[in-house]
C-alpha cells in the first residue's frame, strides 16, 4: 500500500453498536451466536438449550430467530447437516440457462433480493484501483462480523471475519485494489448493507464489480443462481463458454470480492462436496442452510 494512502484500522462491529433489543445490531449478534451454536452442537440442541445460551426465554428466542432467519430454530437445524449440499444438488440444481425462472420472484425477503450491478472497465481494473475511493465499514451480520466496502457506484467488497479474523479479513480486502484510497464511512454503506441482510430496500442494492474480464463473466453467472439453489463448477464453466475450464472458473469463484451477494457459496463440486470457501466452510454451510430453509417458507 502506498505510504500516502490512508491506513485502515480494523474496528469490528463499528456499526450498529447498541445492545438495545430494538436495534438491528442486537438481533444480528443473537443470530450470529445462535448459528455458531447450532453448527457446533448439531440437531440435538433443543429450543430450550439454545434460548438459555442466548439468555432469553424460549418463546422470545424463537420469535427473534424466526424473524431474522425466516424459519424456526428446529427447521434450520434440520438443514444444517453434512448432507445438505448433496440434497441441494438433487433437488435444487440450477443449470443457469433457466435459473432466472427457477425462483427469483418478488417479495422483499433475502432470497428474493434484487440486485443491479455495473462492471469496472478492464483498464481501470488493471490500474489496481488507482484514483478510486473505496469506503469501508464493519457491520454485524447473521454470519458474524462482516467487512463491507463500496465505491460511489455500489458495494464492491464483502468479507466475513468469523473464521478468518478481523485483521486477516481487512488485509485480504485491502489487497484486492492496492492503489485505491480507503476511507472508513459506515454511514454511507449502512443502507446497502442493511438491505443486503434482509431489511426492506426502496431501491435495488447496487454492486460495483471490480475484476478481470473473465472473473466478471464468472461472477455474473453466479448472480443467476437463485437463493436456495446451487450449481456446480462444471455448469459454471459451461455457462461462461469455457466447458473445460473448471479450474480457471474455480479460481475466479475464489477471487469473488463480494461474498454472499455474488453467491460463490452456491457453487459446489459435482460430487456434492462443499469444496473450499474463502471465508471458511462453517460460514458457507450456514449460508446454504439459511437460504435453503427460507426458500421453503
Amino acid at each position: 500500500m502506498p505510504d500516502d494512502q490512508p491506513q485502515a484500522t480494523p474496528s469490528v462491529a463499528a456499526d450498529l453498536p447498541s445492545e438495545a433489543e430494538d436495534s438491528p445490531g442486537y438481533h444480528y449478534r443473537v443470530i450470529a451466536r445462535t448459528l455458531a451454536e447450532i453448527d457446533q452442537g448439531g440437531p440435538q440442541l433443543s429450543l430450550e438449550d439454545l434460548a438459555r445460551r442466548m439468555g432469553m426465554s424460549p418463546a422470545h428466542f424463537q420469535r427473534v430467530f424466526s424473524r431474522w432467519v425466516g424459519v424456526s430454530p428446529k427447521r434450520y437445524q434440520q438443514y444444517l447437516t453434512l448432507g445438505l449440499a448433496k440434497r441441494l444438488l438433487e433437488t435444487r440444481h440450477s443449470v443457469l440457462d433457466t435459473a432466472f425462472e427457477a425462483g427469483l420472484s418478488g417479495g422483499g425477503r433475502l432470497h428474493d433480493l434484487f440486485l443491479r450491478w455495473e462492471a469496472m472497465s478492464p483498464g481501470d481494473y488493471a490500474r489496481g484501483g488507482a484514483g478510486l475511493t473505496v469506503f469501508w465499514g464493519w457491520f454485524e451480520s447473521p454470519f458474524g462480523p462482516a467487512l463491507a466496502m463500496g465505491t460511489e457506484k455500489g458495494i464492491c467488497g464483502f468479507g466475513f471475519a468469523a473464521e478468518a479474523g478481523a485483521e486477516a479479513t481487512m488485509a485480504d480486502m485491502l489487497s484486492r485494489w492496492p492503489r485505491a484510497d480507503f476511507v472508513e464511512d459506515v454511514a454511507r454503506l449502512r443502507p446497502w448493507v442493511l438491505a443486503a441482510f434482509g431489511a426492506d430496500a426502496a431501491e435495488p442494492v447496487p454492486l460495483h464489480l471490480i475484476g478481470a474480464p473473465f472473473q466478471i463473466k464468472v461472477w455474473e453467472a453466479l448472480l443467476r443462481i437463485p437463493s436456495g439453489h446451487v450449481t456446480t463448477y462444471t455448469d459454471l464453466a459451461r455457462a461462461v463458454g469455457h466447458p473445460t475450464a473448471q479450474r480457471a472458473v474455480g479460481s475466479a469463484v475464489g477471487r469473488n470480492p463480494i461474498s454472499f451477494l455474488i453467491p460463490c457459496h452456491r457453487a459446489l463440486r459435482s460430487s456434492g462436496e462443499l469444496a473450499g470457501y474463502h471465508w471458511g466452510l462453517p460460514v458457507k454451510r450456514a449460508m446454504l442452510a439459511w437460504e435453503a430453509a427460507r426458500a421453503e417458507v
